[in-house]
């Protein structure tokens, strides 16, 4: 076996599914004795942390890599199907908008479909733009199977993600991974033992006097601002972004729902933050993200429970937010998965970790860690995570709302220059602007600037190629044709009791 060779991994865990999910795709690409994987799971992580788990369409990446099969994992973890996201009251009190996991209409000839809509927009021709999306108008009629693969079909032009229940997820990934090779060592640990003559991680102290060794330490904590283990190896290893993202807490609880579970979560806005609904199989996860500048804990708790359109199943938990990113991710033989240290409006927790293990594996070190892997890796990390922050910033500086001092600092408040070009560009002429590394598309973009109210000052010229009698009629026939197929699919409900319940 070559010296030089990483043998081992320890990963620690923390709140949610993050330590299993990077030790199951770990284990799936390195196969059974390449190299020995432990994971150090603190006995109440999962009661620590958040009721739920979302996951975006890039989840379907993990479920094809491990050979998961869906049905089995949305019955596991009583999860539903996701088509996107409906955010209230955050432009102005009573506007609402999807964030759809598709395409926004289909193109027609030179440009992008949103141009011929913003031109026919200005001739009073077509209704609002959500209704050329596949995944809108299933979600919002209460519907939902998977995508046809038929090209031609509208009902193709759509993906999906998932709401899970964070401890059976967990639960199901651990039970993969275990069964794939890796070790759970039940522990928490107490100290990090560092080399004196480099600083790298020499072992693990755990809480019942053991010590693990490995050649590569992943801190899945996501506890306080960059992990509780990176920090131990890094003096100054944040970078705070509380100033552009201002909700520092969240206040959570469950309720039951008569009714039947919707295929999208609900990011509601409010006084001093915002309010989450994400709807599982036996109830429904509901949340307060705030800033604690503007509302105390006991009084976002007592406002969350008494807004609960049903019966909560326990008592509300406070959990600490610390928006921002770690300054480098992998420093010496540590590497620090974030998860959920974001803010969680738009669900990016599970999909950093993803892709934080994918970037690893392509950067895969030998034991005397190479300088230029890991200036690649953290490069590479570093711009994803601030193509998000500047998506998800958006969401509190696009806002005309005065009503509070928690919406009067989002609407004055500075924003990253990256964001500023974006914005500029879409306002001016209606193009977006995609930077590398960006995870979220051309049409999430379009979703976020339209419901926010940023209407573009004019359109692509060469939207004028096609004449607006012609795009008018290729709308209504486009609309008519998502409308009928739509039509034809079962609702959310039957779909889960027939292959998911």
């Amino acid at each position: 076996m070559p010296p030089e060779r990483v043998q081992s991994i320890a990963i620690v865990g923390g709140r949610g599914a993050a330590a299993w999910l990077a030790a199951a795709a770990l284990a799936r690409l390195l196969k059974r004795g390449f190299c020995d994987i432990h994971v150090v799971d603190p006995p109440a992580s999962i009661r620590a942390g958040a009721f739920s788990e979302v996951a975006l369409p890039s989840f379907h990446r993990l479920n094809g890599l491990l050979g998961i099969n869906e049905n089995d994992l949305l019955r596991k973890t009583r999860g539903t199907f996701r088509l996107g996201a409906q955010f209230a009251d955050w432009s102005r009190l009573g506007d609402r908008y999807f964030h759809t996991f598709g395409p926004i209409g289909a193109k027609l000839d030179a440009v992008p479909f949103h141009h011929y809509w913003l031109k026919l927009r200005e001739l009073k021709g077509p209704t609002g733009i959500e209704d050329y999306s596949t995944a809108t108008v299933a979600a919002r009629s209460g519907r939902f199977a998977r995508p046809v693969s038929d090209r031609h079909s509208v009902l193709s032009h759509y993906s999906y993600g998932y709401h899970f229940q964070a401890g059976l997820l967990a639960a199901y990934l651990r039970e993969y991974a275990q069964a794939h090779g890796v070790t759970r060592l039940e522990r928490n640990v107490v100290a990090v033992q560092l080399r004196a003559e480099d600083g790298f991680i020499e072992a693990l102290q755990l809480d019942d006097g053991s010590r693990l060794r490995a050649d590569l330490y992943i801190d899945c904590t996501g506890a306080g601002a960059g992990g509780e283990v990176m920090r131990q190896v890094s003096d100054a290893n944040w970078n705070d972004w509380s100033h552009w993202l201002p909700c520092d807490r969240a206040v959570g609880v469950t309720y039951a729902d008569p009714g039947d579970p919707k295929p999208y979560s609900e990011a509601a806005a409010q006084g001093s933050g915002w309010r989450w609904r994400i709807p599982l199989q036996h109830c429904v996860d509901s949340g307060c993200a705030y800033s604690s500048r503007h509302i105390s804990d006991d009084d976002a708790a007592a406002s969350l429970l008494s807004e609960l359109p049903g019966a909560a199943l326990a008592d509300p938990h406070i959990l600490q937010l610390s928006p921002g990113r770690p300054a480098t991710f992998w420093n010496k033989n540590c590497i620090v998965l974030t998860g959920s240290v974001l803010e969680p409006l738009e669900s990016t927790g599970l999909h950093l970790v993803q892709t934080g293990i994918t970037r690893l594996v392509s950067l895969f070190p030998v034991r005397r860690f190479s300088g230029d892997d890991i200036e690649e890796y953290n490069r590479l990390t570093v711009m994803e995570h601030e193509r998000i922050r500047d998506f998800l910033i958006l969401h509190f500086k696009a806002t005309e709302r005065r009503d509070s001092p928690f919406w009067e600092h989002c609407r004055g408040m500075q924003i990253p220059d990256s964001l500023r070009s974006k914005i500029e560009l879409f306002r001016s002429c209606g193009r977006v602007a995609m930077f590398d590394e960006e995870h979220f598309g051309e049409d999430s973009w379009i979703a976020l600037f339209l419901g926010q109210n940023l209407v573009p000052q004019d359109y692509d010229p060469l939207a004028d190629v096609l004449d607006a009698g012609e795009a008018r009629a290729a709308l209504l026939r486009m609309r008519s044709m998502i409308a009928d197929a739509v039509a034809t699919l079962p609702t959310h409900s039957h779909f889960l009791r027939e292959h998911c319940a």
